[in-house]
């Protein structure tokens, strides 16, 4: 039977958090005198600190409800936190996939809690076999896995095994869940008690810029988000942006086709050109190819004020392409095929 407590550092749990003024007070009228506030001014009053209308809002969109909500300031706070909730620095050990989003190596290293990486197979799935024989051989207290997977594009299968085999907490990383036609993991929080899943508003929902990250977990995992992050983790500022932003699906809906199909010329201009030996399959908003020397490309386009990001140090041979506007997708397109036709060597 799960026990959260037992996965709970202990200092945690006994951890008394900050009350801040707006916790303890949580009326909309009145004489404030209570924060040490300034009292003129636009922005001059603390934030919600539990973003109440945001987190309404989003489960409304999502059907969840709201005691099953954390707002972070990006997802990287989230992964923060529940490295600072359940992994005892240089005692307890966590668990992820690799190649996979950097930030859970940094994060691991902030709270000095040794990272295994099981490397996923030629496909860039979760190989079980190796999975299991990992967490036999070792205790760990927290999996995290992204889904779609950063840099590889592709939708992880297999989790709900993992699921069923881990006994510690399970992070499902969903930031780019809305490019994919898979479901999100977000409606099993409640049937799996150690289960978070995070997302985000800053791909599909375009917020990259205000930092509004999403945690769905059981209300126990919530309490404890709630106890450790800082007193006003999300400004108001971009509350009411990310309000505005979620106000109107219908915008959100139009541009993902836009970039849904955007990908889609991109992989069908790509599979023409000769220097481009393999595209990765992808149910994210980017396409993860394969070119001989990634380097030397990677460097030709930033000669044309076109950045795409070079991730051959994690898969090899591999370059990463943002969907971007038709118009900018275009141009790269245009400079791709230029560089293909070249006679002299194509990367010089």
């Amino acid at each position: 039977m799960f026990n959260l407590t037992q996965l709970v550092r202990k200092n945690i749990l006994s951890l008394r958090p900050y009350s801040s003024a707006r916790s303890e007070f949580t009326g909309k009228e009145g004489i404030f005198l209570d924060a040490n506030e300034n009292p003129f001014g636009q922005y001059n009053r603390y934030p919600d600190p539990y973003q109440k209308k945001l987190k309404s809002r989003l489960g409304e969109l999502k059907n969840i409800p709201s005691e099953n909500i954390f707002i972070g300031n990006g997802s990287d706070e989230v992964i923060d936190l529940i490295f600072r909730i359940f992994c005892q620095p240089q005692v307890d050990k966590a668990l992820t996939f690799s190649p996979t989003y950097g930030m859970y190596q940094v994060v691991a290293d902030i709270h000095e809690t040794p990272l295994t990486q099981i490397p996923l197979d030629e496909n860039f799935q979760i190989d079980l076999e190796a999975f299991q024989q990992t967490i036999e051989k070792e205790n760990f207290k927290l999996l995290l896995i992204c889904s779609p997977n950063n840099p590889t594009g592709n939708i992880l299968k297999g989790i709900d095994k993992v699921l069923e085999m881990f006994k510690g907490i399970v992070l499902i990383d969903e930031a780019y869940i809305d490019f994919s036609e898979s479901s999100s993991w977000a409606s099993k929080v409640q049937e799996y008690p150690n289960l978070i899943v995070s997302q985000t508003l800053s791909k599909a929902w375009g917020l990259a810029a205000a930092r509004v990250g999403v945690a769905y977990t059981n209300p126990d995992i919530i309490a404890l988000l709630n106890k450790v992050k800082p007193p006003y983790n999300v400004s108001q500022l971009n509350q009411e942006i990310a309000l505005q932003t979620l106000a109107n699906p219908q915008i959100f809906e139009e541009q993902k086709a836009t970039i849904l199909a955007q990908k889609k010329y991109l992989e069908k201009e790509l599979n023409q050109l000769s220097i481009i030996q393999k595209i990765y399959p992808s149910d994210a908003n980017f396409l993860l190819v394969e070119t001989a020397e990634p380097t030397a490309l990677y460097n030709r386009l930033i000669g044309q004020n076109i950045i795409i990001r070079n991730r051959s140090k994690l898969v090899e041979n591999a370059l990463r392409i943002t969907v971007g506007t038709p118009e900018e997708n275009q141009l790269l397109i245009t400079q791709l095929k230029k560089i293909s036709n070249e006679k002299s060597p194509i990367y010089r």
